[in-house]
């Protein structure tokens, strides 16, 4: 399987690039496509990361490919980590609106070029913020099972962290979610909290200690206290603002160190890019495990949580909630397939409404549908309207651009002779769900150095041009010519002419 990281020259993407390789988390076959903009700074940057992941990790690492545009972004598994940042320096605190405004466009940009030319498979990881916004645009045009916002996911360690931190044990060992809202709207589920080696009773005992006697009602004014008071003492001294946060309760530390990271001018790419490697191995091992994530609900929670939740996100009329929102999911090779989340207790079932609502302002806000331009929302799914992944019966929608009847094609690649050529040629056809008809390869020339592969196969206009395009970004190609066949019939020395 190949993966694109989108961004590739950013902060978090370079990151992402670099434990993809250096973890193994892609076999030297595999194909890594490093996605920058044509004329800007990234467009050049991505020439030169690709040979300085070559000069780190020749002997370990993926073929890598560099991509331009977003119809040339091809691959298995797609990171997205491209648009603005927020920046980071003390007392610059990140406008949401601000991010929204500006990546909306490049979301939807790349959104719709992956619908219009890739396979219709690709599972797609968020990363960009706000990456709510993300989950809901990737989702409305490629299909809510296929997305996954990383956000919740990063949350989980940071939670998972502090607590093995307060218990004296490693993080391994500390089970337990982070549901809502990406940032100061995270929600830590505080009743799925394990922890190994403790009985039920243990670690009742164990969460009533770490809580302090508090409850999540309190936790978004004690955040904008924080905050506060952060920012006063991190103007003197940084050092004592991260001491002062070492004194606070668990849930308090998941959300005000990371806010403290970023305004010390550090930023967090390296937790942001292991958070999201991390679910690239879950994708691309083929298993399934639970992980927590951002993705594009229909009606999954409905009927599953008594109380406050159940009300607020259904509603008294009944219509399922359909929204993004951060909650426990099966994570696998095809994407999410279902929510695990069991009843929770009031304070954590209002957190979770309150988030939700809080995304879905600022999702109707920040985008347009498709279809008929008005913003959606929960009035679009109360009124029976189209919402963001929810236009069949399991909520995904059909992968659109494969208009237009397949044709017979030839394509004459001129290639290096080397190992790896016809393995990334044969990925791009297979990431775009085309087969080989034939396939032939013709005598080396160029002094040896590069020869010709002929393949035939079926496929419509559209997706022809978006496979030629692909074939003629891999590193390994000079040239590709793909013409129709003509009626052309392929012997075992090429194509008859």
């Amino acid at each position: 399987m190949d993966v694109a990281v989108v961004g590739a020259t950013g902060d978090v993407g370079r990151q992402v690039c670099t434990q993809i390789v250096e973890r193994r988390v892609l076999p030297p076959t595999a194909r890594l496509q490093l996605v920058g903009r044509a004329g800007g700074a990234s467009g050049r940057a991505v020439h030169g990361l690709r040979a300085d992941l070559v000069d780190a990790y020749d002997e370990h690492a993926p073929l890598l490919d560099v991509a331009h545009s977003p119809e040339d972004v091809t691959a298995d598994v797609i990171v997205v980590a491209a648009g603005l940042t927020p920046p980071a320096r003390t007392g610059a605190d990140p406008d949401r609106r601000v991010l929204a405004a500006t990546n909306g466009a490049v979301l939807a940009e790349y959104a719709d070029a992956i619908a219009r030319h890739g396979s219709g498979h690709e599972v797609v990881v968020v990363v960009t913020n706000p990456v709510e916004l993300g989950v809901a645009v990737m989702a409305e045009r490629l299909g809510r099972h296929r997305v996954l916002g990383m956000g919740a996911w990063l949350d989980t360690l940071r939670f998972r962290r502090e607590l093995a931190v307060e218990l004296g044990v490693r993080r391994h060992r500390v089970g337990g979610f982070v549901g809502g809202q990406h940032g100061e709207d995270a929600v830590p589920l505080w009743s799925t909290v394990r922890v190994s080696g403790l009985d039920a009773d243990e670690r009742a005992r164990a969460v009533a200690a770490l809580r302090r006697g508090r409850t999540l009602d309190a936790l978004p004014a004690e955040i904008a206290a924080a905050k506060t008071e952060l920012a006063h003492v991190a103007t003197a001294d940084m050092g004592a603002a991260f001491d002062l946060i070492d004194t606070w309760p668990a849930d308090l530390r998941l959300v005000t160190r990371p806010w403290m990271t970023h305004q010390s001018g550090a930023k967090t790419p390296a937790g942001t890019a292991s958070a999201t490697v991390d679910l690239l191995e879950v994708i691309l091992d083929g298993r399934e495990i639970v992980v927590a994530g951002q993705v594009a609900l229909d009606g999954e929670l409905d009927g599953r949580l008594d109380g406050p939740l159940d009300r607020t996100l259904a509603g008294h009329d009944g219509v399922p909630h359909r929204g993004v929102l951060g909650v426990p999911v099966v994570l696998g090779p095809g994407g999410w397939t279902r929510v695990l989340l069991d009843d929770l207790p009031d304070d954590e079932a209002r957190r979770l409404a309150d988030a939700a609502d809080g995304i879905e302002r600022m999702v109707a806000t920040s985008t347009v549908s498709r279809d008929d331009d008005r913003p959606a929302g929960r009035e679009r799914a109360r009124t029976g309207a189209p919402v963001p992944g929810a236009s069949s019966a399991t909520g995904d929608r059909a992968p659109s651009g494969r208009a237009g009847a397949e044709a017979a094609w030839v394509a004459t690649v001129h290639g290096l002779d080397q190992p790896g050529t016809l393995t990334a040629l044969t990925g791009v056809f297979s990431t775009r769900g085309v087969s080989f008809d034939s396939l032939a390869t013709e005598p080396v020339d160029d002094d040896g150095r590069a020869g010709r592969i002929v393949v035939t196969f079926r496929a419509t206009p559209r997706r022809t041009r978006a496979l030629e395009r692909a074939v003629r970004r891999l590193a390994t190609v000079r040239s590709v010519v793909v013409e129709p066949a003509s009626g052309a019939e392929f012997s075992q020395g090429g194509p008859a002419r």
